[in-house]
C-alpha cells in the first residue's frame, strides 16, 4: 500500500475523503487486522493523523478494534456491500442454488465477480467437514490464482486478459500458474471445456472447480466454484452438480422480470 497522494484536480491538496478512504484501503486478505502505527506507516499519515480519523470510522461503525487494540473491517461496511444492487440481485437468485449444491458436494462454494485484476466472493458456504480455505464473503483474490477468476478471466475481451497476463503474477503456492504462456494455454482450455480445475493453486491440499453464471444475452456474469480436498473425489464427477447450479442460476437471471407479460397470440399490439 502506497501512501496518500493528492489529486490531479487538486495537486498538492487531500481532501478529508481521501484520508477516510486510504484508511479503510489499507486492509486486504493479508492485513484483516492493523495497529493504529501500523494504519499511520501504510497510509502515510500522522500518527496523531491517524488515530482522530480512526476514531471517526470506529463511531460510524466502518471499523471496529479488539482487546489488543488492533482495527479491522466493522459490519457497517459489509452491511453497505450487501446493498449494491447487482450483487444483492446475484446472491439472492443464487442462494437456493448454492445450498443444494453444498449438500449434493458436501464442499465449500463460492459465489465470485470480476473486480479489475481480482475476483471478489460475494457469497462463501463453507462446510464443516471440507478442507479448510482462506474464503470468505468479501474476500479478493488474483483472478489467475483461483479457478473463479480463470473462469471469469477466460471469458473476457482479449485485451483485458493480455493485460492481467502482463501484470505481475503472485505465486501462492508451488503449483500456482504464475507463466503467460501457460496461463493463455490454461485459459484456451477452460473457454473450450467451459470449466475451471486446479489443484494446489491458491492453498496446498485443496482441488477447486469452477463454472461460469451468464446472465442477459448470454453474457458472462459471475462464476460459482467449489473447493474440496485433494484427491479426495474425481473433479469431472462433481462438475456436473456445478454446472447444474449455475444453469439454475443463469436461467433466472436471464428471465425477464415478471412484470413484463408477453401478448397473446393474434392479439394486435398498438
Amino acid at each position: 500500500m502506497t501512501a496518500l497522494t493528492a489529486t490531479s484536480q487538486e495537486p498538492g491538496r487531500v481532501t478529508s475523503a481521501q484520508r477516510l478512504l486510504s484508511i479503510l484501503g489499507v486492509f486486504d486478505v493479508e492485513n484483516v487486522a492493523l495497529s493504529l502505527s501500523e494504519i499511520s506507516r501504510r497510509t502515510g499519515l500522522t500518527l496523531s493523523t491517524t488515530h482522530r480519523l480512526v476514531n471517526e470510522l470506529r463511531s460510524w461503525g466502518a471499523l471496529s478494534r479488539d482487546e489488543d487494540g488492533r482495527y479491522s473491517i466493522g459490519l457497517r461496511v459489509l452491511e453497505l456491500g450487501t446493498l449494491a444492487p447487482q450483487e444483492l440481485e446475484l446472491r439472492e437468485v443464487a442462494l437456493p442454488f448454492l445450498g443444494d449444491l453444498q449438500h449434493a458436494t458436501r464442499a465449500n462454494i463460492h459465489l465470485a465477480v470480476a473486480d479489475g485484476h481480482d475476483v471478489i466472493y460475494v457469497e462463501s458456504l463453507r462446510a464443516r467437514e471440507a478442507v479448510p480455505v482462506p474464503s470468505r464473503i468479501g474476500g479478493r483474490w488474483p483472478m489467475h490464482a483461483t479457478s473463479t477468476g480463470l473462469v471469469l478471466l477466460a471469458f473476457s475481451p482479449w485485451d483485458f486478459q493480455e493485460e492481467v497476463l502482463s501484470s505481475e503474477l503472485r505465486r501462492f503456492t508451488d503449483h500456482t500458474l504464475t507463466d503467460p504462456g501457460v496461463l493463455r494455454h490454461k485459459l484456451a482450455e477452460v473457454r473450450t471445456s467451459g470449466v475451471a480445475i486446479m489443484q494446489n493453486h491458491l492453498t496446498d491440499n485443496a482441488m477447486a472447480i469452477a463454472v461460469p453464471i451468464r446472465g442477459a444475452r448470454d453474457c458472462v456474469v459471475a462464476a460459482v466454484g467449489i473447493t474440496v480436498e485433494t484427491g479426495s473425489a474425481s473433479p469431472h464427477s462433481l462438475v456436473p452438480a456445478l454446472r447444474t447450479a449455475a444453469r439454475g442460476v443463469s436461467r433466472v437471471l436471464a428471465a425477464p422480470p415478471a412484470d413484463v407479460v408477453a401478448p397473446r397470440r393474434g392479439r394486435r399490439l398498438h
